[in-house]
């Protein structure tokens, strides 16, 4: 299964996919320390998106979710790759200020539109250059020992 998206932010990324059954947003909902999602009532409480490829369709709240994933890149901590189905220049903040920062940010890409079922199991990303614009999400038998 290989998946079209388009390139938000550029890099490379593997990891087992998760995705949010509802809206999330970052600040308050996810402990930048830990990677784990915090918020009360949301269904995927405590479970960590740490070196995930994270399926989120719709991000909800503060603009305050860049500095989160500016937290969440600084301590190693965030998704190893975050597959969005509409655009969020907030995220992409936080990503962006981390590659000036020197750190190692994942990719942010679009998937529009956005499948009747997300894929599961280990996945790929390539994310080129936005120049180009072009990623492919591809799932993998190969998970790292």
């Amino acid at each position: 299964m290989i998946l079209e998206a388009r390139t938000i932010i550029p890099g490379n990324g593997a990891g087992d996919a998760l995705t949010l059954t509802a809206p999330r947003s970052l600040w308050g909902g996810v402990d930048p320390m830990t990677g784990t999602i915090v918020a009360g009532h949301h269904p995927e409480r405590r479970i960590t998106l740490t070196g995930r490829i994270l399926f989120i369709q719709r991000l909800i709240g503060s603009s305050s979710s860049a500095a989160v994933m500016l937290e969440l890149i600084r301590n190693r901590t965030a998704p190893a790759a975050v597959v969005l189905g509409s655009v969020d220049a907030i995220l992409a903040i936080g990503a962006l200020v981390g590659t000036a920062l020197k750190y190692d940010a994942p990719p942010i890409v679009l998937l529009d539109p956005w499948p009747a079922h997300t894929p599961s199991g280990w996945l790929t990303v390539a994310a080129e250059a936005p120049a180009h614009g072009h990623a492919l999400i591809a799932a993998s038998d190969h998970t790292p020992a």
